[in-house]
């Protein structure tokens, strides 16, 4: 996974950011993705990908779980 990677879906959350749940739904795929990319040694930046990802706490919409 590459800070690029990251980026471009924090962005696609921040346009589906009208969509409560899709939003949120993605941003837990992708904060477990780069997780998951960290465990494993695939993160081309550890640190800079944790940090882009977490960017998505900036976006306003919803968060909450059934």
């Amino acid at each position: 996974m590459t800070v690029e990677e990251v980026k471009e879906r924090v962005e696609a959350i921040r346009q589906m950011r009208g969509d409560d749940e899709a939003a949120h739904s993605h941003e837990d795929q992708l904060h477990q993705a780069v997780l998951d990319a960290i465990a494993k040694g695939e993160c081309s930046d550890p640190a800079a990908c944790a940090a882009e990802a977490l960017k998505t706490s900036d976006i306003a919409f919803a968060r909450w779980c059934a």
